[in-house]
């Protein structure tokens, strides 16, 4: 197909069961398991035996993460020797069978900063950072810095005199650099958020995000670290991780940035080899650094979460600069939140809100209730996405002005989608198909992608399970204007998302309301958390997705079971009248999805939900939320 593969053999941790990074045997162990990598597959020629090997001893022997879980810093240093020299004895194995094979060695790097007064720490962690491609480029002498530190806390001096042989330095310095990687160390903790709070053996601190707080100095960031590494080593150096946790757009302004800044490294004459999309098909908890199971999944340059691997924007970014060198799209005019003024935790003035955002903005036409709109247009503000509100009255006349500058529209008719527990489970009518036609008209004009939100009304619920994006929707008088509104959209603007929610909760977070359920229907639901809907709904955007999506938080359950995930929130019957409850008893609206399944579980959205109602409430938040 084309491509080369750089074969990683363990990513993080101690391998199999029967070792550990603290055996003795652990390098001879490993350089075995490589060599039969390397019989088994000669045609690989670029390797990364161990990735990360001073993170990993950090996170597995000094601060007790992952196992061996331990927290000392004599169990750090046999670590981290231990995973240097079995990537000294991999790569002399590999190349037995493989003489011109190459080593990649990736690291995390970031730099430390701090107050005058932590200098101290700072200037330590410093040289720390440097440990495992200083073993490996054999600078671990008698005169480097860590040398006794090495010594006095068990190292053999036979060990470091494996890595003066220098016969395994690295081919390309990898360097896999985040938003989080450069930090800040200021003794004033109660300026930061307290999960921030730590220290040393001599006095407390806050340990930060150094983007969060105001460096007059600079030197933070991916062009900075890539720059120090070359600068230290002087060898081929590649971004070998470039991802950010977060939604589409930073993700995209993230992968530009580091390209921008790889680019101009090499034209100032700096070595720089390549980035790399990490990681190409997303990866689980590592919001948590896999310390707990939450099942968090972050996509890559691929979503795996449907039946298929699905192309982000992301992918189309890295297609398009590796072919072309430039990649365009509206979302990129605007700054990452890394780079705004209102990312500093000591804040100087400025609101999001007074955010200037010169972008293509992404107009949004609202009609009825402006509750999930205007939730819609907080959301883009927080996110950096310029955006304009343009509410639709029923006998408005043309206005294609809304869309004029637009880059995409988003339709929110209030009468087509529905809150949990509100009147009545239809209320759709005439006007809002109308202004719903109107909407996709000057967006078939204007040829720009539209949204349109819909809800699980289009569907009779008489399947007996949860439907998916291919089930036909209902013939039914009463879902006609839910139906029709979403045939006109997609029938009218070729580029065209019709995203079909639950019941929505949570609408806003200023004023959450209250959770109305009627323990006497029989209905079938999957309530969908607003915020997350409006998140995704944004991200799909983004993607270029189009056609039709179910978005909806993974559960399927009756209302009064709602209200049993929900302790200490009030519950309301509804007041939807007999009839309309005898009309739709026992029938199944459930969404799920084909496509993919992108939403969180009910669970963590009620979990959340509950916590921003006490904190709003002055109330300490819920220990515990009942799980689905």
């Amino acid at each position: 197909m084309g491509i080369e593969p750089i074969a990683g053999l363990l990513h993080h941790g101690s391998g199999p069961m029967y070792t550990n990074l603290l055996d003795p045997a652990f390098p001879k162990l490993f350089a075995r398991h490589a060599q039969r990598v390397a019989v088994r597959y000669p045609w690989l020629t670029s390797f990364t035996p161990i990735n990360e090997p001073l993170t990993t001893a950090r996170f597995s022997c000094l601060y007790g993460h992952w196992y061996p879980h331990r927290r000392s810093m004599r169990d750090f240093l046999q670590a981290l020797l231990l995973q240097c020299k079995a990537i000294v004895l991999a790569m002399r194995a590999i190349r037995q069978i493989t003489p011109n094979a190459r080593l990649v060695q990736t690291e995390d790097l970031g730099r430390v900063f701090s107050t005058p007064a932590l200098s101290y720490q700072a200037e330590f962690e410093n040289e720390r950072r440097w440990l495992s491609f200083d073993l490996l480029c054999g600078r671990v002498g008698r005169n480097h810095p860590w040398h006794d530190t090495f010594m006095a806390n068990g190292a053999d001096e036979r060990d470091l005199a494996l890595f003066l042989e220098g016969d395994c330095r690295p081919d390309i310095v990898g360097i896999n650099h985040y938003v989080t990687s450069d930090r800040y160390l200021d003794e004033g903790v109660h300026k930061y958020p307290e999960h921030s709070w730590g220290g040393n053996a001599r006095e407390r601190y806050a340990d930060v995000e150094a983007v969060r707080v105001d460096i007059r100095a600079g030197d933070v960031g991916m062009k900075a670290r890539l720059s120090e590494a070359w600068k230290r080593y002087h060898l081929p150096v590649a971004a070998t991780e470039v991802h950010l946790g977060c939604t589409r757009e930073h993700q995209l302004r993230w992968l530009v940035e580091a390209w921008k800044a790889a680019h101009q490294l090499r034209a100032s004459g700096q070595d720089i080899r390549a980035i790399t999309v990490w990681a190409l098909f997303g990866s689980i908890d590592w919001s948590s650094l896999l310390v707990s199971r939450q099942g968090q999944y972050e996509p890559g340059a691929f979503d795996v979460r449907g039946s298929k691997p699905r192309r982000t924007a992301l992918a189309g970014a890295a297609r398009a600069l590796a072919k072309d060198g430039k990649f365009a799209h509206p979302v990129l005019d605007a700054p990452g939140w890394w780079q705004r003024d209102d990312r500093y935790y000591v804040q100087r003035g400025i609101k999001c809100g007074e955010l200037r955002n010169r972008s293509m903005p992404i107009t949004i036409f609202a009609s009825g209730d402006l509750f999930l709109a205007e939730l819609l247009a907080d959301i883009c503000t927080k996110r950096g996405l310029a955006c304009s509100v343009f509410q639709l009255e029923d006998d408005q006349p043309e206005h294609q002005i809304c869309v004029n500058g637009a880059w995409a529209a988003i339709n929110i008719d209030a009468r087509l989608v529905r809150r949990f527990g509100e009147r009545g489970y239809r209320k759709a009518c005439d006007a809002a198909l109308a202004n719903t036609k109107h909407v996709a008209e000057l967006c078939a004009r204007a040829r720009i992608p539209l949204v349109h939100f819909s809800s699980d009304l289009v569907f009779d619920g008489s399947l007996g399970g949860a439907y998916v994006e291919q089930d036909p929707v209902s013939s039914e008088a009463a879902s006609y204007e839910f139906v029709a509104a979403e045939r006109a959209v997609l029938g009218t603007c070729e580029d065209a998302l019709v995203v079909r929610a639950g019941p929505l909760f949570g609408l806003t977070l200023e004023s959450p309301g209250t959770i109305k359920a009627d323990s006497r229907s029989g209905i079938t639901v999957s309530p969908t958390f607003a915020p997350d809907v409006c998140h995704a709904v944004l991200d799909l955007l983004i993607d270029g997705e189009r056609g039709t999506w179910h978005v909806a938080n993974r559960a399927a359950l009756g209302p009064s079971d709602f209200g049993k995930m929900m302790p200490g929130l009030q519950q309301a019957a509804e007041n939807s009248s007999p009839a309309s409850r005898s009309n739709y008893r026992s029938r199944n609206f459930a969404l799920s999805s084909s496509r993919g399944q992108i939403m969180p579980s009910l669970a963590d959205a009620i979990a959340r939900f509950a916590e921003s109602r006490h904190l709003l409430e002055g109330q300490e938040p819920p220990v515990h939320v009942a799980a689905e």
